[in-house]
């Protein structure tokens, strides 16, 4: 049986280490930023969306177990109070444990958390690299609310 569990300092630790180094390289496949500079760029913006890490206002960063063993995270925060909208800013499932069903059990624990805390919505961004991902949002009712395209020349 699957559950979310609030992150220890560990495992938030072990995610920041997994995360800015990936985060910096889909922006760099993604054309957004240079490659020698995307390591700081990334290491930035974690920085300012959780600028007291764990303990950061209106941010909820669990772990997804499967009895004992920890199989993925995800990472929300409480946008819009007056919309009671969140947004999703990481989902992860460990390589050993894809395929299996784990994200959408993520996605689907973490909705539960979200009408738990009466939000009305939740958004995420997705890059169009990412058609795993994309899939999955989409069997669970996720639609685009917008696209970004470019073409290199």
């Amino acid at each position: 049986m699957t559950k979310l569990i609030p992150m220890t300092q560990p495992e938030f630790e072990a995610f920041l280490e997994r995360s800015i180094p990936e985060y910096a390289a889909e922006h760099v496949r993604a054309g957004n930023w240079i490659e020698s500079e995307s390591l700081e760029k990334s290491r930035k913006e974690f920085e300012k969306l959780l600028p007291q890490g764990l303990n950061s206002a209106d941010n909820f960063l669990y772990t997804l177990y499967d009895g004992e063993e920890a199989v993925g995270m995800i990472w929300m925060k409480i946008r819009d109070h007056r919309s009671k909208s969140g947004f999703i800013y990481d989902v992860f499932i460990d390589e050993r444990f894809r395929g299996k069903g784990y994200g959408k059990s993520l996605m689907l624990l973490l909705e539960e958390k979200a009408r738990e805390m009466e939000l009305n919505s939740l958004e995420l961004h997705v890059f169009g690299s990412n058609h795993v991902a994309r899939k999955l949002y989409e069997t669970i009712d996720y639609k685009v609310t917008s696209v970004n395209m470019s073409k290199k020349l």
